[in-house]
């Protein structure tokens, strides 16, 4: 030590460096963080810096589902185009049998057109027998497609009747229905109340009862029921039924 005062304590460092004073040494820190950049709160480089990877993630893991960590359902395939179902087989291979008799009623809307009072079969005409009710919906559907196909098989040449008969068992619901039909709607049908008169006519027909409706039965130009239908037809069903007819 020098007489008349202390020395600065000096520093030596490893590989034989020169020492620095401790004042030096804080000076020289303070400058090296000064240079560093900023990585306040603020985020400012936060956003520059590549996040850690998440354990089990990579190429080969699958793809999951956001928020649910289910893995995501493949695309599903392109269904492929469904062919068309084949027309039904109406009308072939059925037995003939005498068409039904016996008493039968009408009703008719206030101005509705008067039936008949029997059906006429075997008078050189096809007679189309459509059996429904004001209560089922199918056999309501179907009316307008039956008034459709009559004028399209006349107009083909087909001598036919369609002649609607009603199986309702409530006489005033059936007349409802047929008030309110429009002009070239059903406006009078034939009807079979509940009683022997209706038992005589179904089982004519091979007809248990009356609750599998619509049912169609086709009387030939002979006077022979050739082909009963159950169930309501549909558009596609035309073209087999016109050619059973005989249509052009």
């Amino acid at each position: 030590m020098h007489a008349g005062g202390h020395q600065p304590q000096r520093v030596r460092l490893m590989g034989g460096l020169p020492a620095l004073s401790a004042r030096s040494l804080g000076a020289a820190a303070l400058l090296a963080l000064a240079a560093l950049p900023a990585l306040g709160c603020d985020g400012g480089d936060k956003k520059d810096m590549p996040a850690p990877p998440t354990p089990g993630q990579g190429r080969s893991n699958a793809v999951t589902v956001a928020g649910t960590g289910s893995r995501a359902a493949p695309p599903a395939a392109t269904p492929s185009a469904q062919p068309p179902a084949a027309p039904r087989r109406l009308c072939s291979g059925q037995p003939s049998r005498p068409p039904p008799s016996g008493a039968i009623s009408t009703v008719k809307a206030s101005t509705g057109p008067s039936l008949p009072a029997t059906v006429g079969f075997g008078v050189g005409k096809w007679v189309w027998l459509n059996f429904w009710a004001a209560w089922c919906k199918p056999c309501k559907e179907e009316m307008p497609r039956l008034l459709g196909w009559q004028q399209k098989l006349r107009a083909a040449g087909v001598l036919i009747d369609l002649v609607f008969v009603s199986l309702d068992e409530d006489e005033r619901q059936l007349g409802r229905f047929l008030e309110e039909q429009p002009g070239n709607g059903v406006r009078a049908s034939y009807w079979l109340p509940e009683g022997s008169g209706r038992t005589s006519w179904l089982s004519a027909l091979g007809m248990k009862d009356a609750s599998k409706l619509p049912v169609h039965a086709l009387s030939s130009p002979a006077g022979q029921v050739t082909c009963i239908i159950e169930g309501a037809v549909e558009d596609s069903d035309y073209p087999a039924i016109a050619a059973f007819l005989g249509a052009r």
